[in-house]
């Protein structure tokens, strides 16, 4: 696998969240220009407006063969900027200035900035796998039901002001309160067809852990599977009592369906759903076509050998 030094151009491009100021990224961006040049690095800075503009700008980049390209923000930052450097031989590099960084964690890569911006000029290269749901990439998961709810509605409580932990927890509320189950049918390469009324459809890149202390982590991202988990028709109640058996650790495999796959299909009586995709929501028409790209994004990480991912 190529050294990230070694591939390096004269400059780097590193494309910051400008919208996420509540972050600190507008604070971060003061400092990235010393940073990179403590390591003797250039940086061209760029702060995007929206998602559409951070996925131009690293487009841009692509063009410009200026590797590697850095995403400044959180996961949906992350996703955006990824999505232009799939299937290339470009590198992507990673500040986490967000709220979760849940990709970041689980590649190991530093949470402080200056742990992070080092990391670019010290790491190694390591290819990972890309979900995929209709033509649409994401690199930690995709959902459906439930969670595109509360997302929404999270973003609304925060426009009026609200801080994104209050609004969480209100779009939670919510999201309950106003439940209805999805009916979906799952249709797998074998023939094998699931059709249920179920709360959520939750698609991972790779497996994640789904009780315990570390759920909602992954050991690797470079397995070449889709896993996915699906919760049976419950009431308010009996969700509630699925997330808090969960959290002790005491999952039960009787009430969460989980298999995995390289590529399935969701259909639904609507034609169009509402789907998340690390952190953010989009309408796709069904059926759904999910799939798994296999090694089809370079990301530097640390030198230090762990198992979240191979070169």
């Amino acid at each position: 696998m190529t050294d990230s030094l070694s591939a390096r151009s004269d400059f780097v491009t590193c494309i910051l969240n400008g919208a996420a100021g509540s972050n600190g990224v507008a604070k971060a961006s003061e400092r990235l220009a010393a940073l990179f040049a403590q390591h003797g690095g250039q940086a061209r800075i760029l702060l995007a407006r929206d998602g559409d503009e951070i996925t131009a700008l690293a487009r841009r980049a692509v063009e410009d063969r200026c590797t590697p390209v850095i995403a400044g923000g959180g996961d949906g930052t992350v996703n955006g900027v990824a999505a232009a450097l799939i299937d290339t031989e470009m590198a992507l590099g990673v500040l986490p200035l967000g709220t979760l960084n849940h990709f970041a964690k689980d590649m190991n890569i530093p949470l402080e900035l200056e742990a992070a911006v080092a990391n670019i000029f010290t790491g190694r290269v390591a290819r990972v796998d890309v979900g995929e749901v209709n033509g649409q990439p994401f690199l930690n998961n995709s959902s459906l039901g439930l969670y595109p709810t509360m997302v929404r509605q999270r973003e609304e409580q925060q426009s009026k002001g609200h801080r994104k932990w209050v609004a969480f927890a209100e779009a939670a509320l919510f999201a309950f309160w106003r439940y209805s189950p999805l009916h979906v049918s799952l249709h797998l390469k074998n023939h094998h067809e699931i059709v249920d009324e179920t709360p959520f459809v939750f698609v991972g890149n790779n497996q994640y852990k789904a009780s315990g202390l570390h759920i909602g982590e992954r050991a690797r991202l470079d397995a070449g599977r889709l896993w996915v988990y699906r919760a049976p028709r419950a009431t308010r109640i009996a969700l509630f009592g699925l997330a808090l058996q969960a959290l002790a650790g005491q999952e039960d495999s009787s009430d969460l369906e989980i298999f995995n796959a390289e590529e399935f299909w969701v259909g639904a009586k609507n034609k169009r759903l509402s789907v998340a995709t690390d952190g953010e929501v989009m309408v796709l028409d069904t059926p759904l076509r999910y799939r798994i790209r296999p090694r089809a994004l370079s990301v530097i990480v640390p030198t230090e050998d762990g198992p979240h991912s191979s070169a």
